[in-house]
């Protein structure tokens, strides 16, 4: 059965609360090292930055919007795809839904949007499809695989080494809703849920920069303030020492 509207807003209003939960959580767990580890210290020289709270807020703004990304797809996209085409939870791995209609299996993979993965991630998702499809074959129903892509234009025919439909967005959404608005409703109905938990999130978000900050100062710049630009490559590049064998 078709979610209604005051359904879709409150399942909207759950996934998003969900989503800053989680991003909350992110931040009180980010370790500023971790990151570090991960950062092209030299573009940071090259482009001239001179301020920690610079780079500090440039390295965290990138890996909370990298997992954001990661995280809304699992908390927001997923599970409104999963009720509003009224699908189970697929067994499978890189799986997401499955919805039987008369003559046929959709098994669906829910990714947020294009870029979702290279060659050997399409690969492993037609692995996760096929073996899916062996389990099915006795139904004798048409399998159907497809990755919905949440937002975007893209769509395609399975290919030999994409084994599944892609569909992005407004088609992605009518085809698992059978409503062309339905893409329109996942953002209106958002009403003013996100200015509700800005001001949480903003408010951590600051606390965050201020204690990376002092841990970076504390690290990785001279008594006088300037960056120490070798320590910091050194820790972000130099080699590992192996450890002797007794």
């Amino acid at each position: 059965m078709p979610l209604n509207t005051p359904q879709l807003e409150k399942l909207i209003e759950d996934c998003l609360t969900k989503f800053y939960d989680s991003r909350l959580l992110g931040l009180q767990n980010l370790s500023l090292k971790k990151i570090l580890k991960k950062k092209n210290p030299y573009l940071y020289r090259a482009l001239g930055v001179e301020k920690a709270s610079e780079i500090v807020e440039e390295i965290m703004r990138a890996h909370v919007t990298s997992s954001g990304e990661t995280i809304f797809g699992n908390v927001f996209f997923e599970p409104i795809a999963r009720a509003a085409a009224g699908g189970r939870v697929a067994a499978m791995e890189g799986g997401d839904v499955v919805i039987e209609y008369r003559g046929r299996f959709l098994a669906l993979a829910v990714k947020s949007g294009p870029n979702w993965g290279n060659a050997d991630q399409h690969k492993r998702q037609s692995q996760n499809f096929d073996a899916l499809r062996r389990r099915l074959y006795k139904l004798n129903k048409r399998f159907d695989p497809l990755v919905g892509q949440s937002y975007g234009q893209q769509q395609s025919e399975p290919t030999e080494n994409s084994r599944f439909r892609r569909l992005s967005g407004q088609i992605f959404w009518q085809e698992i809703t059978g409503d062309k608005d339905f893409y329109l409703k996942l953002i209106r109905l958002m009403r003013d849920v996100p200015a509700k938990h800005k001001p949480k999130f903003k408010a951590d978000w600051d606390h965050a920069v201020n204690r990376f900050t002092r841990e970076f100062m504390d690290e990785f710049c001279q008594p006088d303030g300037a960056i120490d630009w070798e320590k910091l490559v050194q820790f972000n590049s130099s080699a590992k020492q192996k450890k002797r064998k007794r």
